[in-house]
């Protein structure tokens, strides 16, 4: 079966490559391999060495943000053929530690988990492949290809979560939320403040074209000033870029007991002066908070599946704007000015 090979770190290597029927010993549930979604992290491990290839093994099978079709699955699995299921990417690791033992792996100590199609363990972006009912996570059957933004919609479910559990530390009633990046990753995050009833802004370069309408027409406001710019003062922060100084304007916007979620990561260094003292002065003088966040434990799916369930989907579709076949999947590396999300067809599927 053809599957998308890297090595990571060096960049002429992606390619089809062929593997085995997947074994028994990946997981009772065999599933059909229809979307894999394109992101930084990917181009990250081709160009810059991120990743590593399962022991064992001399590449790195990629697809990180899968979608499948159930082919076959145990009885008690919960799963039947036909069904779209969305594989988990972290895995607890061996020990375990004491959040791995409880099913929190995305907040792993001690940092000896699996990611699939990123460290050291086989991703999704193959024809077919296997996987343990627990890690497969069912997609309702109307998402069909949209299924492929789970993942990353988990990832900003996380976020969410995680911002009104620090909330709940005192009275706080947040009206405004600012989005830095508009992006796959800020455009979901967006959303999902939308659905929060919450007055949102989201923050990029770009000055026109699908982001700005993206926006728009989640009843968001998009805007390309700088956030100390902008006529409000954030209760929410989730910020998707990475980048220094986009991070620096917006502490120094953020209002009062503002929660500040850090989601982006730069896969580039971005050199810039901060005064820490200055942050630091503000954030214990006005009772903020600032904390990262990455990957996603099962709930979060669980989550991000509802949320994606409650959102137009028309909406969702043109978040995809490009689709590239297996045949031609190197070509999704690299991004063009307009795309936003780049996805891989490894089947024929509409």
């Amino acid at each position: 079966m053809r599957a998308l090979g890297v090595v990571p770190g060096k960049a002429d290597s992606a390619s089809i490559v062929e593997l085995p029927e997947p074994s028994t010993v990946e997981g009772s549930v065999l599933v059909r391999g229809r979307r894999i979604g394109i992101c930084g992290t990917d181009a990250e491990i081709l160009y810059d060495g991120y990743g590593t290839i399962p022991e064992g093994a001399d590449l790195l099978v990629l697809g990180h943000e899968s979608l499948g079709e159930v082919i076959e699955a145990p009885a008690d699995s919960g799963l039947v053929a036909g069904d779209l299921v969305v594989g988990i990417v972290r895995r607890p690791d061996p020990v375990p530690c004491i959040c791995c033992a409880r099913g929190e792996w995305d907040m792993c100590r001690n940092g000896r988990f699996v990611e699939h199609g990123i460290l050291g363990a086989p991703g999704y972006g193959s024809e077919r492949w296997r996987i343990a009912p627990e890690y497969a996570v069912k997609v309702d059957t109307e998402l069909g290809e949209l299924g492929v933004l789970l993942e990353p919609a988990s990832v900003l479910a996380k976020a969410w979560e995680q911002v009104e559990r620090i909330g709940a530390r005192a009275c706080f009633e947040p009206e405004v939320a600012v989005i830095t990046g508009a992006g796959p990753v800020g455009l979901l995050a967006a959303l999902l403040a939308r659905q929060r009833g919450l007055e949102t802004w989201v923050l990029d370069i770009v000055a026109q074209g699908a982001k700005p309408e993206l926006v728009a027409d989640l009843g968001a406001t998009y805007s390309n000033v700088p956030a100390s710019q902008l006529p409000v003062r954030p209760d929410i922060v989730i910020e998707c870029t990475g980048l220094g100084p986009v991070l620096t304007e917006v502490i120094a916007s953020a209002a009062p007991n503002a929660v500040i979620a850090l989601a982006g990561v730069s896969h580039h260094e971005h050199p810039v002066a901060t005064d820490l003292a200055k942050i630091n002065r503000q954030l214990v003088l006005t009772n903020q908070v600032i904390f990262g966040t990455v990957n996603a434990a099962r709930r979060h799916y669980e989550q991000a599946a509802r949320a994606l369930a409650m959102a137009d989907s028309s909406w969702l579709h043109r978040m995809i704007t490009r689709q590239v076949p297996l045949a031609d999947w190197p070509a999704a590396l690299n991004k063009s000015a307009e795309d936003i999300k780049v996805i891989v067809k490894l089947d024929d599927t509409p």
